[in-house]
């Protein structure tokens, strides 16, 4: 082993170069060819963009929780507003869910997952198991993202 990591009598050491050397060669241009440069800003920013969008929709739909649930609160009572509250968490945990399944999508996989759809399904059976949430205001509060993003859509155009 130790015989074929020492180095031949015939090898040839390596060539050191000086800057004087190359002096007279022109230099290189490493930079990128402006095509590749333009196509993968262009990603970027679709990428970028499609990521602010992402991030002001569940922004919009905090809001619109943080507005739904006192006014519940004042307007009917307390348990209402819980079942609107967990709602609209089911409602923001979907729409993530849905969000990171789209930014998936074409790059890891071909379709977008229904790991999203059982959202809704157990928000619904909880409320129809746990005597705490109401069925109606928790759907209505999962529903809350709904309005942020017909918002959202009329502040794009």
């Amino acid at each position: 082993m130790q015989a074929a990591l020492t180095p031949s009598p015939d090898a040839v050491p390596p060539v050191e170069t000086s800057a004087e050397a190359v002096a007279g060669h022109p230099p290189i241009d490493a930079s990128p060819l402006p095509e590749v440069a333009d196509a993968s800003s262009s990603v970027n920013n679709g990428m970028d963009g499609y990521l602010r969008l992402q991030r002001r929709m569940l922004l919009s739909t905090v809001c619109a929780t943080a507005l739904a649930v006192p006014i519940t609160a004042l307007w009917f009572d307390l348990p209402t507003a819980f079942s609107l509250l967990v709602g609209a968490l089911a409602g923001l945990l979907y729409l993530r869910l849905l969000a990171r399944s789209v930014t998936r999508f074409g790059v890891e996989t071909k379709g977008v997952g229904k790991a999203q759809l059982l959202v809704p399904v157990v928000l619904v059976l909880a409320a129809a198991r746990l005597p705490v949430l109401e069925i109606l205001p928790a759907v209505l509060g999962f529903l809350l993202y709904k309005p942020a993003l017909i918002v959202q859509a009329v502040l794009d155009t």
